[in-house]
């Protein structure tokens, strides 16, 4: 399985090695995925999901298959029964995805400090 997990912030997934995934193909699907996540909005903040840290693991299996570990902002936000679906439907569009599966996780509890600098700039939060 190829793991992308946030590493110094949600702007640098790490890619592990061994993939039966050619690795052109494999990085075309990551910024693929990437761009998919940053189509996706939390209605109650001007930023994407992605940029905000809300995207905790990314996996993406040999027969390419995606599996998304993700958060909210706070567990009772209003469109947590709705995002998952969101986030499978943008990341499915996605050339070569076969499956996508999204897992809603709280813990580690979201907090501001998961946010990307272009995120702070877009609320203003520096």
């Amino acid at each position: 399985m190829n793991d992308m997990t946030p590493q110094d912030g949600p702007n640098a997934p790490q890619v592990s090695p061994g993939s039966a995934i050619p690795p052109e193909e494999l990085d075309r699907m990551t910024d693929d995925i990437i761009a998919a996540l940053k189509t996706v909005y939390d209605p109650e903040i001007p930023s994407d999901i992605y940029e905000l840290g809300l995207i905790y693991r990314v996996d993406i299996d040999d027969d390419r298959n995606v599996a998304i570990d993700m958060t909210l902002t706070a567990p009772g936000c209003p469109v947590a029964g709705e995002m998952p679906g969101w986030v499978e439907n943008a990341v499915s569009t996605v050339q070569g995805v076969q499956n996508v599966t999204v897992k809603m996780v709280f813990d580690p509890p979201w907090d501001q400090s998961r946010m990307s600098d272009e995120a702070r700039v877009a609320l203003d939060m520096w």
